[in-house]
């Protein structure tokens, strides 16, 4: 999907914007590795942003560390102008930051809604909140099923998450970082291992999410990322490349030998 009249217009008045994700200068270095570096990256309220690269590119790593799940060695990250640079990954959780990760985090011996609530403890509560929460459990458990609904779970929600299959397990991811309700949504390679048919449900989910939403997706599978990105940023050897809107990035000779492949127009 080429840059939408929205995405255009959001693009056209960039310099009135704060964006929703800052980065300035951003490196992590792992001993005498440098996983990322000096990475700069604007993303718009509301934008639809691909990270694309070949394995090693620092993709992850950079989730990482915009997340919290790693500190950066250096440069900034600011959240809608907020610096949270420091933040532990809780914290950003708090001001509205979801993610999901390349290999879901499920409890398997418990239904889908129980997942589901379960995020939604975490973030109203913090670590350390007990888990049954009578005062509150409805209204929680109604968010939950709400969640479960918006990725079309919803005859799976009483299931055991060890009864589904790959494909909803990532719908289960998905539905608990929907269920935060984030301003930015980051999620990691959310393709991965799904059959054609579940690539294509991914990608209905991914389009019709809440245009408020602000969209990172690291994705191998193009037809999905191009399908539902705004804009691209794609990532060599742990630095920014390049970075564009979609059509810019499918005519450009470099990616398309690179990363996209002959049939990237396809």
């Amino acid at each position: 999907m080429e840059a939408t009249a929205a995405a255009t217009e959001r693009v056209t008045s960039a310099t009135d914007v704060v964006p929703a994700l800052r980065l300035r200068g951003v490196g992590r270095r792992f001993g005498g590795l440098e996983a990322v570096q000096d990475i700069d990256l604007d993303v718009l309220p509301g934008e639809r942003r691909a990270i694309l690269g070949p394995n090693g590119a620092g993709k992850t790593t950079l989730f990482n560390v915009v997340a919290g799940d790693l500190a950066a060695t250096a440069g900034t990250v600011e959240l809608f102008g907020q610096d949270i640079t420091i933040f532990p990954a809780r914290r950003r959780a708090a001001l509205g930051l979801a993610r999901t990760y390349q290999q879901s985090r499920l409890f398997r011996g418990l239904s889908v809604e129980d997942n589901i609530y379960l995020s939604i403890v975490g973030i109203e509560g913090g670590h350390h909140r007990p888990v049954i929460i009578p005062k509150h459990d409805r209204k929680l458990r109604a968010r939950a099923r709400e969640a479960a609904g918006r990725v079309g779970l919803t005859r799976k929600v009483d299931e055991l998450v060890s009864s589904l299959s790959h494909g909803e397990h990532r719908q289960v991811a998905l539905a608990m970082a929907l269920a935060v309700h984030p301003k930015v949504l980051m999620l990691d390679e959310p393709a991965s291992g799904l059959s054609r048919g579940e690539r294509q449900v991914l990608s209905e989910l991914l389009l019709a999410l809440d245009p408020s939403i602000t969209l990172l997706v690291i994705e191998h599978d193009m037809d999905v990322a191009l399908r539902v990105a705004d804009a691209v940023t794609v990532l060599d050897h742990g630095r920014k490349l390049v970075e564009g809107t979609t059509a810019e990035i499918r005519a450009n000779e470099t990616v398309r030998a690179l990363y996209l492949g002959e049939d990237a127009n396809e």
